[in-house]
């Protein structure tokens, strides 16, 4: 896959992730619960719970900046935004399983938009990855 198509690709998911990451930082801003199929309150506990945000700032606003990184790094071409898209899709993907745990095994409930973001975010980080991998010149 040529470089032009991985960045569009990431560009893609990206946006997709941004869109989660927004709506989880509205509900979240409106003190409201975010819509889950099936129920089962899983995206109620986990929005509300201690774990939803750090020093008043929203966790999925910080997903949110972190696409938006994505994002810019997307749009530099070279080594810069390679590498810059590599270390941000990196440092998602960490960030991803860190929450992740903390669903399964702190908080004891999933929501399925975190999980969603977390699918979205390894899809990017590897999408980053073979660009950060392909030669220059391909």
């Amino acid at each position: 896959m040529s470089e032009g198509a991985l960045r569009v690709l990431g560009a893609a998911l990206a946006l997709a992730g941004l869109a989660i990451s927004l709506y989880l930082t509205i509900t979240w801003y409106d003190d409201s619960i975010p819509v889950c199929v099936g129920g089962g309150g899983g995206c109620e506990k986990v929005q509300t719970s201690d774990y939803a945000d750090w020093a008043g700032v929203p966790v999925a606003l910080v997903g949110a900046i972190g696409y938006a990184l994505i994002l810019i790094s997307l749009a530099l071409p070279g080594d810069t935004g390679r590498f810059s898209g590599v270390l941000f899709g990196l440092v998602g993907v960490g960030f991803s399983v860190y929450l992740t745990y903390l669903e399964l095994f702190v908080i004891d409930a999933i929501c399925q938009w975190c999980v969603a973001s977390a699918v979205v975010m390894t899809a990017l980080a590897a999408v980053l990855l073979a660009r950060f991998l392909k030669a220059p010149d391909q």
